[in-house]
C-alpha cells in the first residue's frame, strides 16, 4: 500500500491534473469549448499572416491546429491550468512582415530563432527565473494586469467588429452601425441578460447565436457580407498535409558572422514580446479566476511556463510562429474553467478544426467580439481591489492598465508599469521617512534595466 502510495504521490507530482478531485467535467468542457470559439480565428488568421511570407497556408492551417492542440494538452495536464495556447498574434506579424518581408531573411531562418528561443525559454523556465518574476511582480500590479488586459481585449472586440476604427484625426473614432456592429451589439445584449439570469454558457450561446444570424446575413446578401468579412461555412471537411513546412529550419543564417547581429535582434525580440505577453497573460487571468494565493503567487506557475516553452520549440519545429498563452483563456475562466481540463479541451477541438477547419473558419469576427467585450468587462472588475489611496501603488497600476489598451500590446503594458513602479517607488524611497520607505524587489530592479535596455535597442 506504502508503495502505491508513493507512486501515486510521484504522478501527481508530474501530472498535476491528476490531483483534481469532484471536477465539474461539464463545466470545464463548457469553458474549454468556449475559449475555443473566441481563439479559432487563429485558424484562419494565422496562415493568412504567415502565408506573406511565402508559407503554404494550407499546411499552415494544420500546423496552427496541431501546435495549439499540442501546447494546450503541455499545459493542462503538466500545470492543470485552464490556459490556452496557440500561435501568438503580434509575434506572428513580427515573423512575416519584419523578419521575412522587412529583413529578407527566409521563413526557415525565422522559426530557426523561434525554435532557439523557444530553447532558451525551457532553460529559463527549468531554473524558475520566469518563475520568479511572476512572483516579483506586486499584488497591486497582479490586479492592474488583470484590469489592463480587460480593457485591451475589449478594445481587440470593438475593433473586430467594426464598432471601433481609425481615424487620422482622433487617432480612432466610431464605426458605422453596418450589419456586423449590430450582431455584435444582439450578441452583447444576449451574454448579459443571459448572464443576469445566471444561465451557464451564456458567452457560448453568444457566439453561437450571433454566427448564426450572421451566416444567415451571407445567405441572404452574400457580397455585402463578404465586405464585412462575413462568409458562409465553405465546406465540412477539408484536411492539408502538414509536410511543406515540417522540420523547415535553417539555422545557416546564424552561422555567418556577417549575419549573427541581425538573428540576435529577431531572437531578442521575440524573447522580450513572448515573455512579457506571457507573463501578463498568466498573471491576469489567473487573478481573475481568484487563483492567485495568500502569498500573491499563482498556482504550478512554473509549470505553465514551462509548458508554454515547450510549446514555442515543437511548434517551430511543426512549421509555425511563435505558440504563448492566450489571453482569450479568460473568457473559458469566466465559465468557470479551473482545472486543465479546460485546455485539454480546447486541445480536443483544436485536433478537430483540422479536419473541420472549413466551420471554424466561418465563425466570424462580429461573434466573436462581443465575447471579448464582455470578458473585458468581467476582468476590468479587479481594478476595484487596487489600492489607489497609495500613490506609490496606485499610479503604476493605472499606468499599466491604460498602456496594455492604447499601446496594443500586453507586454508594453507591463514593461511601462515595471518601469514606473520601481523608479517612483525607488526616488519615493530617498525622500521618504524610514518607517514609510517601502522594499523593492531586486527581480523589479533587474526588470526595470533590462526594459531600459529593451527601448533603447529593440
Amino acid at each position: 500500500m506504502q508503495v502505491a502510495k508513493q507512486e501515486s504521490n510521484t504522478m501527481t507530482k508530474l501530472f498535476p491534473i491528476l490531483e483534481n478531485q469532484g471536477v465539474d467535467m461539464k463545466k470545464e468542457i463548457m469553458a474549454g469549448v468556449t475559449t475555443f470559439l473566441t481563439m479559432a480565428y487563429i485558424i484562419a488568421v494565422n496562415p493568412s499572416i504567415l502565408s506573406e511570407a511565402g508559407m503554404p497556408a494550407g499546411a499552415l492551417v494544420t500546423g496552427t491546429c496541431l501546435a495549439a492542440a499540442i501546447g494546450c494538452f503541455l499545459m493542462g495536464i503538466i500545470a492543470n491550468l485552464p490556459f490556452a495556447l496557440a500561435s501568438g498574434m503580434g509575434l506572428n506579424a513580427y515573423f512575416a512582415y519584419t523578419v521575412v518581408l522587412g529583413m529578407g531573411v527566409s521563413w526557415e531562418v525565422a522559426l530557426a530563432a523561434v525554435f532557439v528561443e523557444g530553447i532558451i525559454f525551457i532553460i529559463l523556465s527549468l531554473c524558475k527565473v520566469r518563475e520568479a518574476v511572476v512572483n516579483a511582480i506586486p499584488v497591486n500590479m497582479k490586479l492592474a494586469v488583470s484590469g489592463g488586459i480587460g480593457l485591451f481585449i475589449a478594445i481587440i472586440g470593438f475593433i473586430n467588429c467594426g464598432l471601433v476604427v481609425k481615424s487620422d484625426a482622433t487617432l480612432i473614432a466610431m464605426g458605422h452601425f453596418t450589419p456586423a456592429v449590430l450582431i455584435s451589439c444582439v450578441g452583447i445584449i444576449i451574454i448579459a441578460v443571459l448572464s443576469k439570469r445566471n444561465v451557464k454558457g451564456s458567452i457560448l450561446i453568444g457566439i453561437v447565436v450571433c454566427s448564426l444570424v450572421a451566416w444567415g446575413y451571407a445567405l441572404s446578401n452574400p457580397t455585402a457580407a463578404a465586405d464585412l468579412k462575413i462568409y458562409l461555412p465553405s465546406g465540412v471537411f477539408k484536411f492539408e498535409s502538414l509536410a511543406p513546412i515540417a522540420g523547415k529550419l535553417d539555422f545557416s543564417y546564424a552561422t555567418n558572422p556577417a549575419n549573427l547581429t541581425n538573428f540576435i535582434l529577431v531572437l531578442c525580440t521575440f524573447l522580450f514580446v513572448d515573455f512579457f505577453d506571457t507573463v501578463g497573460t498568466i498573471v491576469g487571468v489567473a487573478s481573475k479566476a481568484n487563483m492567485i494565493d495568500e502569498d500573491g503567487n499563482v498556482p504550478h506557475v512554473g509549470r505553465a511556463l514551462l509548458a508554454d516553452a515547450l510549446a514555442t520549440t515543437i511548434g517551430a519545429g511543426l512549421g509555425v510562429s511563435t505558440v504563448t498563452t492566450y489571453v482569450e483563456s479568460s473568457t473559458g475562466v469566466i465559465e468557470g474553467g479551473r482545472t486543465g481540463y479546460t485546455a485539454i479541451t480546447v486541445g480536443v477541438l483544436f485536433l478537430v478544426a483540422m479536419f473541420l477547419s472549413p466551420i471554424f473558419i466561418a465563425i466570424p469576427s462580429c461573434a466573436t467580439s462581443p465575447a471579448l467585450i464582455y470578458v473585458g468587462y468581467l476582468m476590468l472588475s479587479t481594478v476595484k481591489n487596487i489600492d489607489f489611496s497609495d500613490i506609490t501603488e496606485g499610479v503604476p497600476a493605472f499606468i499599466t492598465i491604460g498602456a496594455m489598451a492604447f499601446t496594443y500590446s500586453i507586454g508594453d503594458g507591463l514593461t511601462l508599469g515595471v518601469l514606473s513602479y520601481v523608479v517612483i517607488n525607488m526616488l519615493y524611497n530617498l525622500i521618504a521617512p524610514k518607517e514609510e520607505r517601502k522594499k523593492v524587489s531586486a527581480v523589479m530592479v533587474v526588470l526595470a534595466v533590462l526594459f531600459v535596455l529593451k527601448l533603447i535597442y529593440l
